[in-house]
């Protein structure tokens, strides 16, 4: 195969060379006709080498040729690899290696042959590639893919039972018989496993357990020459058995005791068995059953599906002072286990469990739930309904006392007795409430007298049949209303009754009318109906306006019952058509409840407490604030003199001789107590203007600062000052005096026209015909 590969390589490139030869040839006689050139050609052997020559470099790999006769001919190669790994020598053609080469790396070199005139550099022959082929040597291992190959397979899977697939490559020439044909063999753990030789592996034994063990680890190695003497690499494979469902559970121990108190829940959790399942948790599917005991009806095992343990459950209520102790045995089995792989050696696994109920002060026990009982509406003898019972389930056996707890209405309606009788203070209104309910308490009463906390309930249910003590109402739908030129026949109303008693299916009503004189008449409608209807027709509106009409209705009851109910129709104007187009309005009843009575008299009533309070609390604010002036608690306090005296014709404010004194003596009058503060003005030589209000604010505060009685607060006082040096002085009856005196008051005349009118009065004498 090789050398067939070797010739058609040569003839490809004496191919390629006489072409090229060809095209130089026509390229030359384009340029001179007139010369004319033999066709030369390449001749070489066919170029290869084998890899990895362990003799001496250089190699020699083969010789170019050309049929040129030029004694000055020169060989030369070009190419990636020449002159560096392949040389030629010039005069000889002969191509050599100088380095080692490795197929694995390249396989083949293709360089380009030229022969030149060594004297010029010209080109004899036209350039010729050639390829130098690598022979292959075995002389790489076969490598594994991966250091570490994992594989599954089901655990009791039978022989041949594919595993995994392992691949190792050998880079040598797969076209050489045996250097690249790889083959393996299970070199350990070949007793549970082998390889064939595309490296599959299978399984050897069908009795692969994976609670004996789950996981194998064998090696494979891989060779790439037959027999024994071709070069090999090893690779580790890991083997895990995947679980199946092929185990039973076992319980952990062979038996279980719990204790559980008597009063626990139906469906409470008593204990738990435990069951040891080596299969994976996904092929845990443990279903616990009773094999023997007569308590499978008060008690069940239900499987946790996350733990497989088998949860213990009351069905029933547990009594102590009936059973004390539980025992039975119960079996843990597996319905999904796969029986071909079933190792039928195993036994069944069963257990006994003994349940212990401990003893607990259990509430009373009502002998049955829940009571009822029946009783006539308005019934006055019917005083005793019946009675509650219950007992102590203890051994104690206690006494037992009964205890209203709820009631439904609210009200004392039914009463219940220390002894449980069921007692109505009163007739029942089946009315008022159809049935009646209350709930009953028991307790134990305990050795001291004490009742016990714990107690039980019972529900009475008191029902109230009916009698018929209620007549029926009339009931329609809208107010009756006629035109006054009815014909005879209309239709008014349909009326219809109601009743509060109960109404038999077959139960109907009566209707009729009081009185037969009167323009209406009653149809019945046998529905419990009746229609109101024009008996003459043609109303007088002149007449009257609204007819009253009384309405007899009567029930089928035992006794039977009526009423008289009034009916108002209105009698109406209308148009050609029939419609109505006046009615008179009928006065509205108007009525107040009872209970609205009573909220507006509390509502006067607040307002008028309120009212009162407000007058009370103006009235002491009012005293209390007279109270604190006396007492000089004001915080602030404005003092406003605006006072003037007597004028010009007040001849009693004042004592004008006071003037002539001042004016003639110089003596000042003995002061007389005034209830204003006094201003004395400063002596006349004192000028007036800034200075003198500077000095009455000094002396005003020295008064403040000094008086004891004024208030410890701030005080705001205004003080009139009218300076000094007036002309005729003060005339101010402030500092008057009061005594009758000769006094001779000429000298007002010399003050000037503003004095005149004092001066008549005072300088001569009283004239009694003068009137102001």
């Amino acid at each position: 195969m090789n050398h067939l590969i070797l010739l058609f390589s040569l003839f490809l490139a004496l191919a390629f060379a006489d072409k090229e030869s060809q095209k130089t040839n026509q390229n030359f006689s384009s340029n001179n006709v007139s010369h004319k050139r033999l066709k030369r050609d390449w001749i070489w052997n066919q170029m290869h080498i084998k890899e990895e020559i362990d003799t001496p470099l250089p190699h020699h790999v083969g010789k170019i040729t050309s049929s040129v006769r030029n004694n000055n001919a020169k060989y030369i190669i070009e190419g990636e690899y020449a002159n560096t790994i392949f040389k030629v020598e010039e005069t000889s053609g002969d191509v050599y290696a100088f380095e080692r080469l490795d197929r694995e790396k390249k396989a083949e070199y293709e360089l380009t042959a030229l022969i030149i005139d060594r004297r010029n550099n010209q080109s004899l022959e036209p350039p010729s590639k050639f390829i130098i082929k690598v022979y292959d040597i075995n002389d790489n291992v076969p490598v594994f893919v991966e250091k570490v190959f994992n594989g599954s397979v089901p655990e009791m899977s039978p022989v041949g039972t594919s595993v995994t697939k392992v691949t190792a490559v050998d880079a040598d020439d797969p076209t050489v018989t045996g250097h690249a044909t790889v083959t393996y063999q299970v070199i350990k753990g070949d007793e549970y496993f082998t390889v064939d030789d595309s490296g599959v592996i299978s399984t050897t034994r069908a009795d692969l357990d994976r609670e004996n063990q789950s996981t194998y680890e064998i090696i494979v190695k891989a060779k790439d020459a037959p027999g024994s003497s071709g070069d090999s690499s090893t690779a580790t494979v890991i083997i895990t058995l995947t679980d199946i469902n092929d185990n039973f559970p076992v319980f952990k121990h062979p038996s279980f005791h719990f204790k559980v108190p008597e009063n626990i829940s139906v469906g409470g959790e008593v204990g738990r068995v435990k069951v040891e399942d080596v299969d994976e948790p996904q092929h845990r599917n443990t279903k616990y059953s009773f094999v023997r005991g007569d308590y499978r009806d008060t008690f069940e095992i239900i499987a946790n599906p996350f733990t497989n343990e088998g949860i213990i459950r009351p069905k029933k209520p547990l009594d102590f002072e009936k059973v004390a102790e539980y025992r039975f045995d119960i079996e843990a089995t597996d319905p999904t286990v796969d029986l071909r792989y079933f190792k039928s050696s195993g036994s069944r696994s069963i257990s006994t469990v003994t349940i212990e109920v401990t003893d607990v002060d259990e509430p009373p026990v009502f002998t049955k739930l829940p009571y009822e009982f029946k009783v006539r509406e308005n019934d006055p003898e019917m005083r005793t309904l019946g009675s509650v019972w219950a007992h102590d389930p203890d051994a104690a056996k206690r006494k037992i006392r009964f205890i209203q707890r709820r009631a439904s209405p609210n009200g004392d309606y039914i009463r219940v007795s220390d002894t449980g009788i069921i007692q109505l203070p009163k007739p029942l209104d089946r009315e008022f409430s159809s049935s009646y309910n209350i709930t009953v308490a028991a307790q134990e009463i305990l050795e001291d007298g004490r009742l016990s906390d714990r107690e039980s309930h019972a529900q009475v249910h008191v029902i109230v049949t009916d009698e018929n003590d209620n007549a029926p109402e009339l009931v329609y739908p809208e107010e009756p209303r006629v035109c006054e030129n009815a014909a005879p026949g209309k239709v008014i109303i349909r009326i219809s009754a109601t009743d509060k008693d109960e109404i038999s299916p077959r139960g109907f009503f009566k209707y009729s009318l009081a009185t037969e004189d009167s323009n209406f008449s009653l149809v019945e409608n046998y529905d419990n109906t009746a229609n109101i209807t024009v008996k003459y027709g043609q109303f007088n509106r002149e007449l009257a306006k609204i007819h009253y009409l009384p309405v007899i209705i009567s029930d089928n009851g035992d006794p039977e019952l009526s009423s008289t109910n009034t009916l108002v129709i209105s009698v109406c104007k209308c148009n050609e058509k029939g419609n109505f187009t006046f009615c008179e309005e009928r006065a509205k009843q108007v009525g107040v409840s009872i209970q609205a009575l009573v909220a507006i008299f509390i509502c006067i009533f607040t307002i008028i407490v309120i009212t009162l309070l407000i007058l009370l609390r103006k009235r002491h604010k009012k005293d209390l604030s007279g109270l604190r002036r006396n007492v000089a608690e004001i915080h602030e306090q404005l003092v406003t003199y605006d006072e003037e005296g007597g004028g010009e014709m007040d001849t009693t404010s004042y004592d004008v001789s006071v003037l002539n004194s001042v004016r003639k003596n110089g003596v000042k009058p003995e002061a007389v107590p005034s209830p204003y503060a006094q201003v004395q003005k400063p002596p006349g030589n004192v000028t007036s203007g800034a200075g003198e209000m500077e000095m009455m604010i000094e002396v005003k505060k020295d008064e403040a600062d000094n008086d004891r009685d004024l208030l410890p607060y701030d005080t705001l006082h205004i003080y009139g000052y009218e300076g000094a040096e007036s002309i005729a002085e003060s005339l101010s009856s402030l500092e008057s005096g009061s005594s009758d005196s000769d006094i001779d008051y000429d000298f007002l005349n010399d003050w000037g026209p503003r004095f005149k009118m004092l001066a008549e009065l005072y300088g001569s004498e009283p004239n009694e015909d003068f009137v102001y």
